[in-house]
């Protein structure tokens, strides 16, 4: 097996837990700016970069008029996103997923690198990793030092196209000068995410069912293995390196 070298993980829902908070946050968003967004459709899109959301939506809605009015609604729904994104995440519990914390000590342990990726624009992700004291030791480029709890942060809005495209995975590689995505595994908890990682070419596409996706929805994705929470993806990894 090719050693393991990176593990990409996504943030809310997947090591952040997420109890459809920001499904909640967008679809007060979408009320508030006149975007028709029924709960299915904001489900099925989660983990892409919400702009891009806001964009798709508003072009579909708008159809014909879009040519004029789309970047005036889009803004407007965004800038009204973040206010009650940022508001959320300001004043109300930020935790970490379960196993989530034994799942980074045991990569630590290892020596694979850890980096974090995310639908959400840097000044909420910086937000939410200062509300859990993740940000400790990260640079002005967000990567970690050898005290680290992560090595690094990659925000939507860092890359050209967020997911299901695989730029954060391919960010996270170079700055670690990973060029075989054979040594990496990349996970979360929403199809975008295992889309991505199979665009990436990683060695393995992994999904977690207690984030905002179902095993049942997520098993409609391809993927290379589906995991209850992070502990049993833990104790996977661990029975991985035993049998190395």
């Amino acid at each position: 097996m090719t050693p393991l070298q990176l593990v990409v993980l996504d943030m809310a829902g997947t090591t952040v837990r997420d109890q459809h908070e920001v499904e909640a946050c967008f679809t007060q968003a979408a009320a508030a700016t006149g975007l028709q967004a029924p709960a299915e459709r904001i489900l099925a899109v989660q983990g892409q970069a919400k702009r891009f959301v806001f964009e798709m939506l508003w072009r579909e809605q708008l159809g014909p008029a879009a040519a004029t009015l789309l970047p005036i609604r889009v803004e407007h729904s965004y800038r009204v996103f973040r206010d009650i994104l940022e508001a959320h995440y300001r004043t109300q519990p930020v935790v970490p997923t379960e196993g989530c914390l034994e799942l980074f000590a045991f990569l630590r342990s290892q020596g694979i690198r850890i980096a974090l990726t995310t639908g959400f624009y840097r000044e909420v992700t910086d937000l939410i990793l200062q509300r859990l004291g993740w940000d400790a030791g990260l640079d002005s480029q967000h990567r970690g030092a050898s005290c680290s709890l992560i090595d690094l942060s990659i925000a939507s809005d860092e890359v050209a196209e967020g997911r299901p495209a695989p730029l954060l995975i391919q960010k996270a590689m170079r700055t670690f000068g990973i060029t075989d995505p054979q040594h990496v595994y990349n996970v979360g908890d929403t199809p975008s995410d295992l889309e991505s990682a199979r665009r990436a070419g990683c060695a393995r596409s992994l999904g977690v069912t207690n984030g905002t996706h179902s095993r049942q929805q997520l098993a409609q994705c391809p993927n290379d293995g589906l995991f209850n929470s992070l502990t049993e993806l833990t104790a996977h990894l661990q029975a991985q390196l035993v049998l190395a």
